[in-house]
């Protein structure tokens, strides 16, 4: 019998984890009644009850499975722990806030059986009850992101997917440290078909993604895909040493010449700030992709376990 592994990663979500196993049950005996499941859910560090929700929905289903870290890693950690702890013919990744609708789970298991893709995702073709600033700046950075990498990112992109045990198996082999999974599941290739549906809110708890939190993860999905800001910087400095070097020329001409004499203090100073804030953007972008290699180069694991089902507790 085939088997589907559904991976959960949760933090702080004790009032979803009810409902969301609910709802997949539900569509698990209407939809999928000849193939086996597991669910496998990562406790990301959760400070509420969730591994005690966990743990009681464990004590009912024995396809429940869990990790469970010693802190809070990161959602990119929690789905890569999920991944790797996978069984399944299938695997897809889930939020347990139901804004990845589980009823889309039997349309996206037949495109993979019945068209031959390797990979099934979903994007969102509406942003309804998301803040307009943070729509915004979503729209810009897949634009952005997109002609920067050679990868392609799709605008709305969301981690529910399907995917065929080939596929996840090419993930899991990227074991790098700085991780943007949206960038890695289209590194990997493979046939994707994509599925649009309108967003969904929450059903219960509070996003966990805050502006900076969103900023900062984009900010590692660029230097995790792209050179291009690199490249970019190079090409102020050569532009800023030309600039230079023709402002130098027509001072000597206008004051050998015209007997001009140069400017005041003033625009010397409004040059020195711009000059010195380009040279400090430039020195950021390049401690960026340092610190990426720092953190890449220490080896630390991705993520650490502190318990799982198969302990005794």
């Amino acid at each position: 019998m085939e088997k589907i592994s559904v991976v959960v990663s949760c933090y702080n979500e004790q009032e979803s984890l009810p409902l969301f196993y609910k709802e997949m049950e539900r569509v698990r005996k209407e939809d999928f009644k000849d193939i086996d499941f597991e669910y496998i859910f990562v406790n990301d560090g959760s400070k509420d009850k969730t591994l005690e929700e966990i743990k009681n929905l464990r004590k009912i289903d024995d396809k429940v499975r869990y990790i469970s870290f010693s802190r809070n890693f990161g959602k990119e950690a929690a789905m890569f722990a999920g991944l790797e702890y996978s069984t399944g013919d299938y695997v897809t990744v889930m939020d347990a806030d139901l804004q990845d609708p589980p009823s889309l789970l039997k349309q996206m298991y037949d495109t993979i059986k019945n068209e031959g893709y390797d990979c099934v995702a979903t994007r969102r073709v509406t942003r309804k009850g998301e803040p307009p600033i943070r729509s915004f700046f979503a729209k810009m950075f897949y634009k952005l992101i997109n002609k920067m990498s050679d990868v392609e990112m799709v605008d709305g992109a969301r981690d529910y997917r399907l995917m065929t045990r080939q596929m996840v198996d090419a993930v899991i082999n990227l074991k790098e440290y700085n991780r943007f999974s949206k960038g890695l599941f289209g590194f990997v290739g493979f046939n994707t078909k994509w599925i649009e549906y309108e967003n969904v809110e929450r059903v219960a708890g509070e996003t966990k993604w805050s502006f900076w939190k969103l900023f900062k993860y984009a900010l590692e999905g660029i230097t995790a895909f792209s050179t291009t800001p690199l490249i970019i910087a190079s090409i102020v400095g050569i532009l800023f040493c030309i600039i230079a070097f023709i402002l130098i020329v027509v001072i000597i001409i206008r004051t050998l010449i015209f007997g001009d004499p140069t400017s005041g203090w003033p625009s010397l100073v409004c040059i020195i700030f711009l000059v010195s804030g380009v040279q400090l953007f430039c020195i950021g972008i390049i401690g960026q992709y340092l610190s990426k290699t720092y953190l890449e180069v220490k080896n630390r694991p991705i993520y650490i376990v502190k318990e799982t089902e198969k302990d005794k507790k």
